[in-house]
């Protein structure tokens, strides 16, 4: 979909990766296992953000912490995509993430911990991304965390970037989602178990999922988005639940699965849409995404067409304060 003027927006990877892809049969732990097919190819959470929005047709300005050793990958995507490249380059290589892709849809993920970054990189990062805040709005801060950045750091940034009145999309984990909720970002995505291991629960059932999201709208967080795999997307605002739950699919791989519905979402704000709109987009969107091998957009008329087969409903809150999805 393209516009006359392009929405804009940043996408921020502060510890990006070459996602070393391998499909095979059936992953057999502590045996040599054959790979059928593979592929290397830049990624991070917020890199994987932005080359979706870029093919759906917003101006993307990508930003982070970028190894120096490896960067030639990063720059050929951003050339492709049109992206503008703000990445602040630092000594050493990113890191090699390995993800292994079985028959049955199974990934195993072997996720490395990065460079270490200094001080000087990280004033340097400061820098560039206040200065994009000067002239842009909406901002997604996607995934781990390298070595050197606290998750009080980052969560630094988000709180200042929505004092300044921005709107930040926040989708990350552990350590470093727990400190980010504090900061009380626009919109959060984090997935079931994200949510139970915030909750410091194993498993929440729905309607558990729906209380958490609740204590987190009271944090401040405008937007709580519970993504649930083949169960569809759970969306709490101001405006109440919706649940957005996409026919069956068959499963390639789900690798990029979660950016690419963080994408569709921030599309369907910069681009003024209603929620039930933006949702219904996001998770046909997010469907079509694990039917595919990599990150992107193939055909955006297959996404329009799915779209129609997405079935939105609400959810509305009991008045003993339990929640029930409307069927």
């Amino acid at each position: 979909m393209s516009t006359s003027v392009k929405p804009k927006v940043v996408t921020v990877t502060l510890n990006p990766a070459l996602d070393l892809t391998g499909n095979l049969a059936a992953l057999v732990p502590g045996s040599v296992n054959l790979v059928a097919q593979g592929s290397l190819h830049p990624a991070g959470k917020g890199v994987n953000v932005a080359k979706v929005l870029a093919e759906l047709g917003a101006e993307v300005t990508v930003t982070g912490l970028l190894g120096a050793d490896n960067q030639e990958p990063f720059c050929q995507l951003f050339e492709v995509l049109g992206a503008a490249d703000r990445f602040v380059r630092v000594p050493g290589a990113s890191r090699i993430n390995v993800k292994l892709v079985e028959a049955d849809g199974r990934v195993s993920d072997l996720n490395f911990p990065g460079v270490a970054v200094t001080e000087a990189a990280i004033t340097a990062f400061e820098e560039t991304l206040f200065a994009l805040a000067e002239q842009h709005e909406v901002f997604v801060i996607s995934g781990s965390l390298p070595q050197g950045i606290s998750p009080a750091r980052c969560a630094g940034w988000i709180r200042s970037l929505q004092q300044a009145g921005k709107q930040v999309f926040f989708d990350s984990s552990k350590a470093a989602l727990a400190a980010g909720l504090e900061a009380a970002p626009w919109l959060v995505k984090p997935n079931d178990e994200e949510l139970a291991d915030w909750a410091g629960r194993e498993h929440l059932s729905r309607d558990e999922m729906m209380e958490v999201a609740e204590q987190l709208a009271c944090q401040g967080v405008e937007n709580v988005v519970v993504s649930l795999g083949a169960e569809g997307v759970m969306w709490r605002n101001r405006e109440g639940w919706l649940h957005g739950q996409p026919p069956t699919m068959n499963v390639v791989s789900t690798v990029g699965a979660g950016d690419t519905l963080v994408a569709g979402l921030c599309w369907g704000v910069l681009n003024e849409w209603n929620k039930q709109e933006t949702l219904s987009f996001a998770t046909a969107l997010s469907a079509l995404a694990v039917s595919q091998v990599g990150v992107g957009v193939e055909d955006l008329s297959a996404v329009q067409a799915l779209q129609e087969s997405v079935r939105v409903s609400g959810c509305h809150v009991n008045a003993n304060k339990e929640q029930r999805v409307i069927s």
